[in-house]
């Protein structure tokens, strides 16, 4: 059996990987038992990259390249003492590289874990250099209490040496920080160690408790990984220590790192629950197209609405109301915090039937200046004969009020009290009155052409489905035709999946296509990584791409971002939806 490290699953820079050593280890994970038991599985010689002396490239028997630190050395040595062969390359920040090793050791872990600015920039800038499909170890740092933010910046590996040490030292660690064994009453644990009760516990057995913590909050970060809620987690595990919230909250500022492994759909509930969930990347996209690429096609009247508990919304109760009122008179558009503003045809669109937020009446100003900044920029791009405002007083009617100020727009406001009163659904329906109505099928039409907006590009709806196209059956389940069937809107997402004719139409047209370019073979149901040579840099999970190859012409959706596809040498780089064989 080889050694290698394949990714399986992906939650922003963290993943679910496999390294395959003795035995197979799915990470994120410890690695002490695993890498002192890899023997001559790791024995493949590593040479230094020609002109690099200054490449930490671990070879056999522990011969380390020319200029590698003492320190370095002397660390290794201490740390796996026994491993003889390894293929591991220890690294820097500035000799990150592709060194042809599955893993990576990172030399300079204890010197950033507690700084938030040296470990973010150290770990994107090393994580950016070294190869997707590959490990990255972080030795001597791991708790329970931070090891959830380690795996979310992209880390892989860890040891136990620091939580087994502290146990030592006499504190006691848990998922929420670290206590001293002597001010402990109870024992807040269940594991072996703790189970023999205060008395008998000593710091022996607080080590051992120590290391257990770390393997059940692992198991957690992967279970997280696994559901895509692993940043749900961190917004309210990373506020027990101070560095972990400035970490967290520098990783947000790093957005093209995070954008580039942030899938564009999933199928779990986008949690916002505090004023970070506005900096996720699923909320700073969905903001930025719908700013940036939707164009409003209908003629009647901007009708603003607020947001609903149940999504979509126009399943939920009051937006049954608000529908029956504007009677396809209006434009509809919903407010809501997290994600901005919703026009009502990308109200299934990921993430906008997917978050839950905590409602408490109450708006933050961090919400108002978010969800009032990209109101101006969608009214900025997107004209309206009349401006009408069905809101409450409150942060809804503040929001308003800012934007008038800074467009120069109007407000017709309708609200008396509550948006679904008798007298506030009376007064939304009289100020529509004597508007023109748009039929059912011009809204089908613009649905499709909105989505083709926000998943290809500006204008890519009007390009790709301006002529006469037909729909068929029912929002969301809309099925594209041209004669023949170019689509389907996928419901549970919200986006389009295109037939091979769809595929030919994007391709000939001028929206920028993502493409996937393969070796001469026929794809059955995927595509690997190995068959690729070469992918549109700006292809994410999630993301409809176009399939060619000497020998196939295909369809589907990616598994991988395009750089990962064009660097990795493992792993389903796409899955097929259609494939026809030249």
């Amino acid at each position: 059996m080889t050694d290698y490290f394949e990714v399986h699953e992906r939650d922003g820079p963290a993943r679910i990987g496999e390294l395959r050593l003795a035995d197979s280890i799915h990470t994120p994970a410890l690695i002490d038992d695993s890498i002192e038991d890899a023997g001559s599985l790791w024995s493949e010689e590593r040479t230094t990259p020609a002109g690099d002396e200054t490449a930490l490239t671990v070879l056999p028997h522990r011969s380390f390249p020319a200029g590698t630190d003492t320190e370095v050395e002397e660390a290794f040595a201490v740390e796996y003492p026994t491993v003889e062969f390894p293929s591991a390359a220890v690294i820097s920040r500035e000799t990150a590289g592709d060194h042809g090793s599955d893993a990576y050791i990172l030399s300079s872990a204890s010197g950033i874990v507690g700084h938030a600015s040296k470990f973010v920039d150290t770990i994107t800038d090393v994580r950016t250099s070294i190869p997707a499909d590959t490990a990255l170890l972080l030795s001597g740092v791991a708790t329970p209490a931070n090891v959830a933010t380690l795996a979310y910046a992209g880390v892989d590996l860890f040891d136990s040496d620091r939580a087994y040490v502290r146990g030592l030292e006499g504190f006691y660690l848990t998922a929420d920080g670290e206590e001293f064994l002597e001010d402990l009453t109870e024992l807040p644990c269940s594991c072996p160690a703790c189970q023999r009760g205060r008395d008998a516990f000593d710091r022996e057995h607080c080590a051992e408790h120590n290391v257990a913590a770390l393997e059940t909050e692992l198991a957690r970060v992967r279970e997280r990984i696994r559901a895509g809620r692993l940043r749900d987690y961190l917004e309210g595990q990373a506020r027990h220590d101070a560095w972990l919230t400035a970490a967290f909250r520098r990783l947000d500022q790093q957005y093209s790192y995070l954008e580039q492994h942030t899938p564009l759909l999933r199928q779990s509930t986008l949690l916002a629950a505090s004023d970070d969930s506005m900096r996720r990347v699923e909320i700073q996209r969905f903001a930025d197209r719908v700013c940036t690429r939707y164009r409003n096609r209908f003629e009647q009247p901007l009708a603003l609405v607020p947001c609903s508990a149940r999504k979509p919304y126009s399943e939920s109760q009051s937006h049954g109301q608000f529908h029956d009122a504007i009677h396809y008179r209006a434009h509809k558009v919903s407010m809501t915090s997290p994600i901005g503003v919703v026009p009502q045809e990308l109200e299934y669109t990921y993430p906008a039937q997917h978050y839950d937020s905590v409602v408490t009446g109450r708006w933050s100003a961090e919400e108002i200046d978010f969800v009032a900044r990209v109101l101006t920029e969608y009214l900025e791009q997107n004209e309206y004969p009349r401006y009408i405002a069905h809101v409450p007083p409150g942060g809804y009617r503040e929001i308003c009020e800012r934007v008038e100020k800074r467009t120069g727009i109007e407000f017709e406001y309708t609200v008396s009290d509550h948006p679904t009163t008798a007298e506030s659904l009376a007064n939304l329906r009289e100020t529509l009155s004597g508007e023109s109505k748009y039929l059912k099928r011009e809204r089908e039409h613009n649905t499709v052409r909105a989505i083709a907006d926000y998943q290809l590009g500006p204008d890519a709806g009007t390009e790709l489905f301006g002529t006469e196209i037909s729909v068929d059956g029912w929002l969301p389940s809309l099925r594209v035709h041209d004669k023949e069937q170019l689509a389907t809107i996928v419901p549970q997402y919200g986006t389009l999946a295109f037939t091979l004719a769809g595929a030919r139409r994007w391709l000939d047209s001028s929206v920028p296509t993502k493409r996937v370019e393969i070796d001469p073979f026929v794809p059955q149901g995927s595509v690997l990584a190995p068959g690729i040579v070469d992918a549109s840099a700006d292809i994410r999970v999630g993301d409809e791409v176009v399939i060619e190859g000497p020998k196939a012409f295909a369809v589907g959706r990616a598994s991988m971002s395009g750089p990962e596809m064009t660097t990795s040498t493992r792993g389903i780089a796409v899955e097929v939806r259609h494939v026809d064989e030249r």
